[in-house]
């Protein structure tokens, strides 16, 4: 579920700045694939290509921690 709506995330933000995946995936140095999967969330991908892709779309990450009881 999460990887889902971090691939929404993405794919809504990557839309509305008019990018391209294939373009997306050169700036952020990963295959188009990877971006297909992550938008999709078929991919788990690592916090470093996340706040990479991130970055390129002016996106924020934020962490949030829940304490289990």
């Amino acid at each position: 579920m999460l990887f889902k709506q971090l691939g929404n995330s993405i794919k809504e933000r990557r839309n509305t700045l008019g990018i391209t995946q294939k373009h997306l995936a050169e700036l952020a140095e990963v295959s188009v694939n990877s971006i297909v999967k992550i938008e999709n969330g078929q991919m788990n991908p690592s916090i470093e290509m996340v706040d990479r892709i991130a970055e390129i779309l002016g996106m924020e990450l934020t962490l949030q921690v829940k304490k289990v009881i």
